[in-house]
């Protein structure tokens, strides 16, 4: 809710006698309706609250009282100012009253901010963030017991190393030790920011995380011909899996959660038009629409999968409801694309092409035939929605050298 939250600090004199010691409390004002009391561990009498406090410059006597009392308040605003004109509740009282021993543990800042963004409907970074917490409570245990706590001192360029070094030995890639380690940076990253670590903590200077070479595999032009032609039982899973493998393909290689999420007001009589759900939440640019010709092809997708009536606001694609919370539709859309991985799969078998063809394929398979009819960087750039070239850069960084091989010896290809 946005609105103007303050904060003071009064002396709670209404149990007290006269001249005694009472306890100084915060003061939160929400709205006129809404005004929360909270303790602290200060106790003034009237003349000590007055002289300090309520003071201006108060005289030597007072004045530790008043830096005390002004750090409370301080450090209320701060968090409030944080916030950025939305105000939650439970996140001041999390910040503000959280105890010193959860300032300096890890568990602590990952449950806060998988809350935050549960709160805020991104339940695909949720879950990243607790599979990263979970592999890293795991190496750090005994006995193979998972750790139950784990201090951000403990946390060294040498505890990366070997964190690392573990997750290999398990057979597992550098990507995903990436995956895993990136949001433990972006926890210690809020950690300083809120002054709860020294910037000498900080490991990720020194220790840098991997990247790893994940190779992006494309399907050949007559790979493609015959994945489409191929002749399937009308109605079947494999039908249904191929039609929607090709129109993520036809459609810039639309992203399967965006295909869920697309609705019919995202379609006009010449395009689709439609922002990318990975982004919404990672830029503070506006972001900019994705545009994709509407062909005859993608059309029949529509025609034969859609839902009815064609309303603005209904899904295109009877894959997710209205009803769903953000949680339901992460769960749903994954079993989809495991549904359409698993009988795309069997129909490459069936044709004897590569075996491990997945949704990812149809945005890699997507961009190559781009570049094979001579889309330059720029056009590929704004058909992924990549906010900079760089990125598209990157992204084709990974292809296969055969598949780049093929392009550059097209280059002189004038016939």
């Amino acid at each position: 809710m946005k609105m103007a939250v303050k904060v003071n600090l009064y002396l709670d004199e209404r149990k007290v006698e006269t001249g005694k010691k009472a306890p100084v409390k915060i003061r939160l004002y929400i709205s006129r309706t809404d005004i929360r009391h909270y303790p602290t561990d200060i106790h003034l009498t009237a003349q000590q609250f007055q002289q300090s406090y309520l003071t201006e410059k108060p005289k030597k006597a007072f004045q530790e009282i008043k830096i005390s009392l002004g750090a409370i308040e301080a450090r209320a605003n701060k968090i409030i100012t944080k916030m950025d004109g939305i105000f939650i509740l439970d996140k001041f009282e999390r910040e503000m009253f959280r105890s010193q021993a959860s300032t300096t543990d890890v568990c602590a800042y990952y449950h806060d901010y998988i809350d935050e963004l549960t709160r805020y409907g991104r339940a695909g970074t949720a879950s990243n963030y607790r599979l990263s917490l979970k592999s890293i409570l795991e190496f750090s245990g005994k006995d193979n017991k998972p750790a139950s706590s784990l201090s951000f001192s403990r946390i060294t360029v040498d505890f990366l190393n070997r964190y690392e070094n573990w997750m290999v030995a398990a057979d597992k890639s550098k990507t995903t030790v990436g995956i895993y380690l990136r949001p433990l940076r972006a926890i210690f990253n809020k950690a300083m920011e809120e002054g709860s670590i020294a910037v000498e903590l900080y490991p990720f200077k020194k220790y840098k995380i991997p990247t790893g070479q994940n190779i992006k595999k494309a399907l050949s032009k007559d790979e493609l011909k015959k994945l489409y032609t191929a002749p399937v039982e009308p109605g079947s899973p494999k039908e249904k899996a191929r039609d929607f493998w090709f129109f993520s393909y036809q459609c810039n290689g639309m992203n399967f959660r965006d295909i869920a999420e697309l609705k019919y007001k995202n379609i006009n009589k010449k395009s689709i038009s439609f922002l990318r759900h990975k982004t919404l939440h990672t830029t503070k640019d506006k972001p900019k629409p994705i545009i994709i010709p509407l062909t005859e092809t993608i059309k029949a997708v529509i025609e034969r999968y859609g839902t009815r009536p064609f309303l603005p606001d209904n899904y295109v694609f009877p894959i997710l409801t209205k009803k769903m919370d953000e949680a339901e539709k992460l769960r749903v859309n994954q079993n989809f694309i495991r549904f359409v991985n698993q009988h795309i799969q069997k129909l490459a078998k069936d044709l004897e092409l590569d075996a491990d063809i997945s949704t990812y394929y149809a945005r890699h398979s997507f961009t190559t035939a781009a570049i094979r009819n001579g889309a330059k960087m720029e056009l590929i750039q704004e058909s992924l929605g990549h906010r900079s070239l760089n990125t598209t850069q990157n992204y084709w960084a990974g292809f296969e050298d055969n598949v780049k091989q093929e392009i550059a010896d097209k280059l002189m290809d004038f016939g």
